[in-house]
Parts: C-alpha cells; structure tokens; sequence
C-alpha cells in the first residue's frame, strides 16, 4: 500500500483508533499446556512458558533474562522469536522509545524468517507469522505509521485466514482472527467497499463468536480471548453486568499482575467510575521486575483532575512529563495543567503551561489533538471565562463525581452562555449528568437540543454526534430500534470534530448489533 491510499481511503486510518486496545494481543493465556511439546519445531519449554506470563505482568526484565537463558540452549526455536516480538510490543507501547521502535523494525525480519522455518504441516507456522505480523502492526500504528500498519494487519488477516481452511480443527488461530473480524466490522459503512476489495470479510458479531469459541474450547487462550471480549465491549460495545465484574476480580486473583490493574484502571475511568479506578491504581505493584509505567501518573492526574485537586493534578501530571520519553500526551498533559491552573483561578500562571501545548508533544491520539485546538483558541481569546464551569462540570462528570457536577451547572443556563458551541456542550453536560444520575427521559430534551445547536455547523458539530450517540444508546436500551437506528446515523453525519472515529466507529458497532 503505497502513501496514495491513506489519502484515498480514510478507512485505513481508523485504524489508529483501535490504540488503546493494542495491549490486547497475545496476552493471559492459561494454564501451561503440555500437547504443545508435541510438536518438535516448536519446544515451549518451562522457562519460556514462565517468561510468556512475565511479560504479561510486565516484569519484562525478568522475561528477558530467561529468554536469553533458552536462547543459548536453542537458538533457532521459533517460540523465542515470537516472544522477542511479544515482549517488545510491550516495551513500545509503554515506552513509546522512537530507537527502539527502529531497531525492532529491523529485527522483525529476522523473526519472521526464523518461524518461516517451520515445516507447513505445523498449525503454528502461519499462526506464529501472522502474530508478529500484527505486532508489527500496532507498534507501526502506535508511532504514526498509519499505512504501513495497516498492510501488516491485512497481511496478517490473510495467514490466519489460510491457517484456518488448512487446520479448521486449530482453535488459537480464532484469538486473532476474532479480533480482526470486529476490527473489520466496525469500519464504517461508507468504507466497507475497501475492505471487500481487498478480500477482508468479518463482522462484530462473528467476532465475539469466535472469541469466545476460543474460550470455551482453548485453555491455553481462554483469559486472552475472554479479555479482548470484555474490553472489545468496554471501548466499543456496551459491557454488560458480567464482563464489569470481571475486570474487576482479574487484579484480584492476579496481584502481581501490572497490566491487568491498568486495564482495570482504564475500563473503570470509562465508566464514570474514578474513585473505584483509583483503588485499584493504588494497589498496581512496582519495583525493578516491572518495567517503568510513567503513564500511571498521567491516570493519577486525570482522576485528581476530575476530583477537583487542583493542585494534586498539577503534581501528576508534571511528575509524568518529567519520566516520561514518548510523544502522546504530552501536549494533553500541558493542557490538563493549564486547566489546574486557570479552574483554579491563577490565570496568570496558567499561560505558562498553555503556550507549551502548541510547542509539544504530536497530535496523533484524540487528546492532544484537542488539547492543540484549544489551546489556540484560547490564544486567540476565543474562549471565555465562562467555560470554566463547562469544563469542571465536564471532569466531575468523567470521574463519576455526578452530585458535584449536576451543582456545577445548576449555577447556569443555556442563556448564561454566548456562543452555539457553548450552549450546545452547555445541553450536552446536563443531558449526560442526568443520564448517568437514572434520569432518562429528562436528559433526551437536552440532547436534542444539543444536536439542533450542532447542526447550524458553528463549532458543535463534536457535541451533536456525542449527544446522537447516547441518545442511539438509550432508545437500543428501550429496544425502540427505529429511533436507535435513526441516532446512530445522525451521530456519524456530522463532519470534521476531533471525536469523529471514536464516535463513528461506535456508532457503527451499534447499527451492526441492531442488524444494519
């Protein structure tokens, strides 16, 4: 694929959107499985078993130092190359190390060569190439390299496709290949044409069926495939009362684990629930074992953000800056400490941080794409002192603190504001206030409104399609398919706002569930 198609068509680069889901390749699988030594091209011995669960807990300088023990007893073992890539998909997705990133380009080559030796009577052949290939692939996605990533990936679908018509009976391949196939459902319907042309078939709910046909037929994948469930729902879907408990006993039963408290953290900040994410962000173990995580101070400071610690978040978030080497967040972060100092009243002191915003960081993820766009808006005067309350009723909301939020904006009006896109977010915060307070029917009028405002195309484009999203939601909840249906397109007519792929995707997910 050649530059010419990322200009041509857009639908590669959603790709990028699917960032926050990398971690979940290749990760968890159970209990140790003794017919895998069995096959003689492929020896899963002990120590590399060992070192397959420490890099799932991110001990990788413990995974590395038995890696390199086998390596000097088996050099060409197949199982050691994958999990050289395995381990430093880790490290970059963490680390964001841009000489790293280069040298593990160079070395996936020769990692593919070596499982390229495997005989094509083997299952892993094509299982273990296509794993790497996707490893590849999100660490290209995660450093920007969009079309590249994404013929890794579309070379990586083509394996286990293979694999699957010549080992039907060869459950793992489905861990990856389920996981495609909801990538390839949730493209949006105006780019599905692409996908079709270049042989890529799948859908959501194909998916979730082969996930978990992996989890109930495969030991050795089951937490793996049950954990791209769960979190395929969390950041796509809408999970239900199990999977919610679930990410929350899996830290439980695994205290050592470090990813799986970061996923506990993540999923429960999305849900509005920041206090309870704290907890568990406040247990994740540490120490030498574990590679360093700088970005669990940025979660420190989003959480003391959204609980009003001013001056707590300011602390985080430049503890962040300072440990950390990688390019995302960074300008969100000096955005977040702009808002610590300007919610608090120091505007002076503010102007600080909001200068760095524009001379920093990349605009590859969402937040710092905002982060970019207000903060020359604010340089050129366009934002009023009036968003303050906008803005803190907007954390409050995202940390789950709905009693401080809804007295937030009890303080205000629509009329309390100047411009469409303020009356619009000011609609869009109540709406979501209420609607996560059990209040239903009294937050549809607010979103409606918020999409009216959206549609004169003054600058509210972004809450319009938030507010259809949610109103899609609620009226799939009342199983009132008609009007789900009829949101869920409005939420992704809008054009040109920074939330576009999230929402367009999900959006997507929903129609695909309704059967559209």
């Amino acid at each position: 694929m050649c530059t010419i198609m990322s200009r041509r068509y857009p639908a590669f680069n959603h790709t990028a959107k699917w960032l926050p889901l990398c971690f979940l390749l290749f990760l968890f699988p159970g209990q140790p499985v003794d017919a895998l030594d069995e096959l003689s091209d492929v020896v899963f011995s002990p120590k590399l078993q060992k070192a397959y669960f420490e890099i799932q807990k991110l001990r990788l300088p413990v995974a590395r130092e038995l890696i390199d023990d086998e390596r000097a007893a088996m050099p060409a073992n197949p199982f050691i190359a994958y999990l050289d890539s395995y381990a430093d998909l880790h490290y970059l997705l963490i680390s964001e190390d841009r000489t790293g990133y280069k040298i593990f380009l160079q070395q996936q080559d020769k990692r593919m060569d070596n499982v390229g030796k495997l005989p094509d009577k083997s299952p892993y052949k094509r299982f273990f190439q296509a794993d790497i290939r996707l490893h590849s692939a999100f660490a290209k996605l995660k450093f920007g390299n969009e079309v590249s990533g994404s013929w890794e990936i579309i070379k990586a679908y083509r394996l286990l496709e293979d694999n699957r018509k010549r080992f039907p009976a060869f459950t793992p391949t489905l861990k990856s290949l389920g996981l495609l196939h909801v990538l390839i459902g949730s493209i949006p319907e105006n780019y599905t044409w692409i996908a079709k042309m270049l042989g890529l078939r799948g859908n959501i709910a194909q998916g979730i069926g082969e996930l978990r046909k992996v989890v109930k037929e495969e030991p050795f994948f089951r937490q793996e495939a049950e954990l791209i469930d769960l979190l395929l729902h969390a950041y796509t879907l809408q999970p239900g009362p199990e999977q919610q408990a679930r990410i929350r006993q899996w830290p439980k039963e695994q205290p050592d684990n470090l990813l799986l408290h970061f996923f506990a953290t993540t999923v429960l900040m999305k849900e509005n629930r920041s206090e309870e994410a704290s907890r568990f962000l406040a247990e994740a173990p540490a120490g030498r074992d574990y590679m360093p995580f700088p970005f669990l101070n940025y979660l420190k400071g989003e959480i003391a953000l959204q609980s009003g610690d001013y001056e707590g978040a300011f602390a985080f978030y430049s503890r962040f800056l300072k440990q950390y080497a990688g390019f995302n967040y960074i300008k969100d972060s000096h955005f977040k400490m702009f808002m610590c100092r300007w919610l608090a009243g120091q505007d002076q002191e503010a102007m600080q941080n909001i200068r760095k915003v524009t001379e920093t960081g990349s605009t590859i993820v969402e937040a710092d794409r905002f982060a970019e766009r207000i903060a020359r808006e604010f340089m050129e005067n366009k934002i009023s002192p009036r968003q303050k309350v906008l803005y803190k009723a907007r954390y409050a909301t995202d940390g789950g603190y709905f009693q401080k939020a809804s007295d937030i904006m009890k303080s205000v009006s629509e009329k309390s504001f100047g411009t469409t896109s303020e009356k619009a977010e000011y609609n869009y915060r109540t709406a979501r206030i209420l609607q996560k307070t059990g209040h239903t029917n009294e937050c549809v009028p607010y979103y409606d409104r918020s999409i009216e405002l959206g549609q004169a195309g003054t600058g509210a484009a972004g809450f319009a399609a938030a507010s259809a999203l949610q109103l899609g939601y609620i009226y799939q909840k009342k199983t009132d398919n008609q009007k789900a249906v009829a949101y869920f397109k409005k939420a992704m007519s809008f054009k040109k706002h920074e939330y576009k792929n999230s929402i367009d995707n999900k959006a997507r997910a929903a129609l695909t569930e309704l059967g559209q």
